[in-house]
């Protein structure tokens, strides 16, 4: 398999970590500290030497964070984490259901009477601070800047990545660094602003078409850049990284002047409030102008060249899923492992040589591993794939042309009526929303329950978005685009979002299916008399869908023409790519409903 790029800690290692941590709390005077996910780049993945989240309680997702109290410690987790959160953290540690409890909600509650909470802010978005802040006013609880107390007590903790950055080819990019720089610089001369700070290490790649490896599974490198208005670019990043020539308008710099240099700007400074360390904060005070990350919403809207390249590697990583879906189809139910699922799916994308390397770690749940929705396999959990189960693949690969992320629902041997009920239901979900044609301006909340709705209707549900965006050989998870209940982003054509909904039953299995989609301008329907603009989607993702769990008196008529002509696609854009065993496999696998 890919090497797993993350920091793992036995629910045992948590009580002791625990104690020192509040040892340092003791020391400094403080009543509490904050331990978020995060880096000091404020990006969605972070490198094993800030993986303290992980270090400190033992949970991995992708998401949360722990307040250390004196005699509490909450982990804050989100719906998609609090099956796995009850299995990684030791009982010293308390659960607490965010965002329904709030952190300062929870704060007043345990600390009535007041306190001091530090935090590392470098570590905390200065919006999130300032929220926070102003919730917990009247509370007598100060938060409080400190540095960061579980670097103290990590001994063995990892130096920080400084892998060699790489050109990102023209050919990819679609557009030369020198264009977006000088595009996004005026950007800036018309909101008034003199310059921007950037943080998000994908924004940085793309803006200045590079790519890195300091962050597992995600092509991008470790630093900040100053875009200014005038069309130059500081860019603060280990000279050592810088391997090869930037763009003429940009300048590098050491990371230990970015402060500095931040301190010596003039003017209105256009920051993301969401995303800008709260310690760069500090330094801008009133220049800030918190009008988003600049490159976010055109790194979103990609270009012909960026989506031509997505839909090639599309195909390319669909060979590698069908081929190992033949193979799994072919193998005895009991006979095989979770981790023999991954690994030979990770060895049949590895045939590829645009392949750099996974989009994240590959999901194989199995039976009621399969209800963990963010599941990684482990010595421990590895289990067989036996007959009845569901089995949850999702994976994705990262190649020089695009990002994928997919996820299939397999039976295994046969599988019961209800469980095909709750696929059909989730099936129709996909469907729909994939068949959406709607208004130009709409955002992700307006749309993802057209994904839901056949499940809300038999009192069902799932506890994470529909959809997320995805970058061209960037972040597999990628903003501001959502399909999401929170997402007030307009959806525009370019941008690539997953379609996938779900439903996950504790204990007893799970299901997803996941196509990638891109939003594209809708043709004028024959006969019509509306001008408006609408969009829909460009599907990416060709991969069969598991017949045998489709009960298809559930769907209508419109349901099954759709799936009856998507795989007709796949038979047809795929099949030649095939081996001879993978192409039968195909054939059956594809036949009409």
């Amino acid at each position: 398999m890919f090497q797993s790029f993350e920091v793992t800690a036995r629910p045992e290692q948590g009580p002791p970590r625990l104690a020192a941590l509040r040892g340092e709390m003791a020391i400094e005077g403080l009543d509490g500290f904050l331990i978020p996910r995060a880096d000091a780049h404020q990006g969605e993945y972070v490198a094993p030497r800030d993986q303290r989240l992980a270090w400190l309680t033992g949970f991995t997702g992708s998401a949360g964070f722990c307040a250390v109290l004196t005699d509490v410690a909450g982990v804050f987790v989100d719906g998609r984490y609090r099956t796995q959160v009850k299995a990684q953290v030791a009982k010293e540690y308390t659960p607490v259901a965010w965002p329904e409890i709030s952190l300062s909600a929870w704060l007043k509650d345990q600390l009535p009477d007041g306190g001091k909470v530090g935090f590392d802010p470098w570590l905390h978005a200065a919006g999130q601070i300032a929220s926070t802040q102003k919730e917990l006013v009247g509370s007598n609880i100060e938060l409080v800047r400190c540095d960061n107390l579980v670097d103290r007590v990590w001994e063995d903790q990892p130096e920080p990545p400084m892998n060699p950055i790489k050109a990102h080819p023209i050919e990819f990019a679609g557009e030369t660094a020198d264009s977006k720089i000088t595009r996004l610089a005026k950007t800036l001369q018309e909101a008034g602003c003199t310059a921007a700070v950037i943080t998000l290490p994908d924004s940085i790649m793309w803006l200045l078409n590079i790519r890195g490896s300091d962050i597992g599974y995600n092509p991008v490198a470790h630093g900040f850049a100053i875009l200014h208005a005038d069309g130059q670019v500081d860019l603060f990043m280990a000279s050592k990284k810088l391997v090869v020539p930037l763009a003429d308008q940009v300048t590098s710099h050491e990371p230990d002047g970015f402060l500095d240099a931040v301190a010596a700007l003039k003017g209105k400074v256009q920051v993301d409030l969401g995303t800008l360390p709260q310690a760069v904060a500090d330094v801008l005070n009133d220049q800030m102008v918190d009008g988003g990350d600049p490159c976010a919403l055109p790194k979103a809207c990609k270009n012909d060249a960026e989506i031509e390249g997505s839909a090639e590697a599309h195909l390319r990583d669909a060979v590698a899923v069908i081929e190992t879906l033949c193979w799994l189809d072919a193998q005895a139910p009991g006979t095989l492992t979770e981790t023999q699922v991954v690994t030979r799916l990770e060895e049949n994308r590895r045939r590829d040589n645009a392949l750099q390397d996974i989009s994240f770690d590959t999901i194989a749940g199995t039976g009621p591993n399969g209800a963990i929705m963010h599941y990684r396999v482990t010595e421990e959990t590895d289990s067989r794939l036996e007959d009845g189960h569901l089995l949850v693949l999702d994976s994705g690969g990262q190649y020089l042309d695009g990002t994928t992320d997919i996820t299939r629902t397999v039976a295994i041997g046969t599988v019961g009526d209800e469980e095909k009920a709750c696929f059909t239901r989730v099936l129709k979900g996909m469907v729909n929303l994939s068949m959406l044609r709607w208004p130009s301006g709409l955002a992700g909340r307006d749309i993802e329950g057209i994904a839901r709705e056949p499940l809300w209707a038999a009192g069902q549900d799932f506890n994470h978005g529909v959809g997320h965006g995805v970058g061209a050989y960037l972040s597999v998870h990628e903003g501001p685009q959502r399909l999401s209940k929170v997402s007030h982003v307009p959806l525009k054509p370019g941008m690539i979002l997953s379609n996938e909904p779900g439903y996950y039953r504790e204990g007893s299995f799970g299901i997803r299916i996941e196509n990638l989609v891109v939003v594209q301008d809708a043709a004028p329907l024959p006969g019509g008399d509306d001008d408006r603009a609408m969009l829909n989607w460009r599907t990416l993702t060709y991969v069969p869908i598991d017949r045998r769990l489709i009960v298809v008196e559930m769907l209508t008529s419109a349901e099954r023409a759709w799936l009856n002509a998507y795989h007709r696609d796949v038979a047809e854009k795929i099949g030649p790519r095939l081996s001879d065993e993978a192409r039968r496999w195909l054939d059956t696998a594809t036949a009409p409903i």
